[in-house]
């Protein structure tokens, strides 16, 4: 993968993450289920964010989490996502940029607006998501930047992004334009949800052009719609070149080349907030797959970097990835 400019190129929802603290009674008042992600729309987004208190707002969705964190790694990293000509879409544009992550998409006017994310952290870490989607679901074959993609040695899919038939031909015209330039495509499956509802095509995308796998245990069960993990792991392996699984505070394991290599997590005195872990953990394996390390030295750098992120408030890392993975002896 030498001969790529970057590392990674990653398409995914463009949001702006507005990220606060919270107790049980905010979440009481404002209805919210804890732990739960829901969908609400541009008047109730700016009700709720009149609710809550100060946030701190930053470049965020799925896959720039992602690839926020390889750049954190020293990876050359790309983001290509839609964001509108509005306050929340110049936030997003200069923040992604300035860690930096190429972003080369155009500010988009007269579109519906830059899409948010509330997520209230609880004193027990634990997240609760609104999201507005906005203009990122928009995404389609126009906004996406093919030099890019050729141009990078591992293209990135967030599941999320799947839900529009506008984005779900960009995918499959991203994968084409990936393999002809002879680059790996991987995918995370992003939610259960995601899962229920694109099932079918999710396995025929899966089957037929990515190389590498992200899921978590209910995912993954879901998507091979089995309770036991062990079935769904080998469906997984028949089924794609690499299976990378995580399994929360049971570690994750990675299936491939004939093998299966298990990772341990990696310990953590507390658990702040969730928020990105598993975003964080691709960004640790995708890192050290595109610089050519073992599948070990990869999982490692994953466990770190979704230990980290779970250590403190938000989904961007608090201290240089690089560095941190330094310390710990696991890259020189």
């Amino acid at each position: 993968m030498a001969d790529a400019r970057y590392d990674v190129v990653g398409i995914g929802n463009a949001i702006v993450d507005i990220i606060g603290r919270c107790d049980e009674a905010l979440l009481a008042k404002i209805g919210a289920q804890k732990g739960s992600m829901r969908l609400v729309d541009a008047d109730e987004i700016t009700r709720l964010y009149a609710e809550m208190g100060a946030g701190v707002e930053i470049s965020g969705g799925s896959a720039a989490n992602t690839i926020a964190g390889i750049a954190s790694f020293g990876g050359r990293a790309s983001f290509i996502g839609t964001v509108a000509n509005d306050e929340f879409g110049k936030i997003f544009a200069h923040d992604i940029r300035s860690i930096g992550v190429t972003f080369t998409a155009p500010l988009a006017s007269g579109t519906a607006p830059t899409s948010r994310s509330l997520i209230l952290v609880t004193p027990d870490g634990e997240r609760t998501m609104h999201t507005f989607l906005g203009i990122s679901t928009s995404l389609g074959e126009k906004q996406l930047d093919l030099e890019l993609i050729r141009n990078s040695a591992i293209l990135y899919l967030e599941g999320y992004l799947f839900d529009e038939p506008d984005a779900k031909r960009s995918f499959h015209l991203a994968v084409q334009t990936a393999k002809s330039a002879g680059r790996k495509v991987a995918l995370s499956l992003s939610d259960g949800f995601c899962v229920d509802r694109h099932r079918a095509e999710f396995l025929d995308l899966i089957r037929s052009g990515i190389d590498i796998l992200f899921a978590n245990e209910s995912e993954i069960k879901s998507l091979y719609q089995t309770e036991s993990f062990e079935l769904a792991a080998e469906s997984a392996r028949n089924d794609t070149k690499l299976a990378v699984l995580t399994r929360s505070g049971k570690g994750s394991i990675i299936l491939g080349d004939g093998r299966t290599v298990s990772i341990a997590p990696e310990p953590i005195s507390e658990v702040v907030d969730t928020t990105g872990a598993g975003d964080l953990y691709a960004a640790g394996f995708l890192f050290g797959y595109a610089r050519g390390m073992s599948l070990e030295i990869s999982g490692r750098l994953a466990s770190l970097a979704a230990s980290e992120i779970i250590s403190h408030i938000g989904a961007r890392p608090a201290v240089p990835l690089q560095q941190f993975a330094r310390d710990r002896g696991v890259i020189s």
